[in-house]
């Protein structure tokens, strides 16, 4: 039996944060088993006001939520969707304690936009080089620090999800606590340049794009 995998993309919040719905679905042979067929799926970072996200996984089946960061326009809707999903969560160790504390997750520095948000802790750890086994398929960690200490994204086939720390023609800010620019450029050159130019990007803001779009055109990091 062979399964779909699609990325579903919802922007977020006042700093239209991307979170991802990674969904398979089992390939069914008749029409009334394709509509019984439970689609099954992960969240990466879920962003501020999650309204949208919450009412497609209202039938889905959530086997985890992993943070490529804890900066809160990513967590900012984790407890909501934690609750309504009822799975774990998964984070770098360096940020672990910034889902508990408002003032190093940001969201007390940026009160023009946001109240305080704090979340419960992580359920299990992130570590460069991990395996999750999640939906059937690998998903690697990478630590890609830089834009915070904590930063990860996760690579499964030829799909990298890389927070901020790369995007389409830009790159992610280092002027944040804990960032550092030389770490920043350092994770795109040796970990993310490197992977096949057709291996598609899905970044924390902004469109798509590709690891050999960037490598031809970004003016940040060539």
């Amino acid at each position: 039996m062979h399964t779909t995998f699609t990325v579903e993309s919802f922007a977020l919040g006042p700093i239209q944060t991307n979170a991802y719905l990674i969904v398979v679905k089992e390939e069914q042979s008749s029409a009334e088993q394709a509509a019984q067929a439970k689609e099954r799926a992960i969240i990466i970072d879920p962003g501020m006001n999650p309204k949208a996200l919450l009412q497609r996984i209202r039938d889905v089946e959530v086997e985890a939520i992993l943070l490529t960061h804890a900066h809160f326009d990513h967590m900012g809707g984790l407890e909501e969707v934690r609750k309504a999903a009822g799975c774990p969560v998964y984070i770098h160790d360096l940020e672990a304690d910034w889902l508990t504390d408002a003032r190093k997750n940001g969201s007390m520095r940026w009160s023009d936009v946001t109240p305080p948000i704090v979340a419960e802790p992580a359920e299990y750890a992130l570590a460069e080089g991990q395996k999750l086994q999640l939906l059937d398929h690998t998903f690697t960690v990478m630590h890609t620090p830089g834009h915070s200490p904590g930063s990860v994204s996760f690579l499964c086939g030829n799909h990298l999800f890389s927070g901020d720390v790369l995007f389409r023609m830009s790159v992610g800010r280092t002027d944040l606590p804990g960032g550092k620019e030389s770490d920043l450029y350092n994770s795109i050159q040796s970990k993310l340049y490197p992977l096949p130019e057709t291996t598609i990007v899905y970044p924390g803001h902004g469109g798509r794009t590709t690891i050999g779009f960037e490598k031809a055109n970004n003016p940040y990091v060539r």
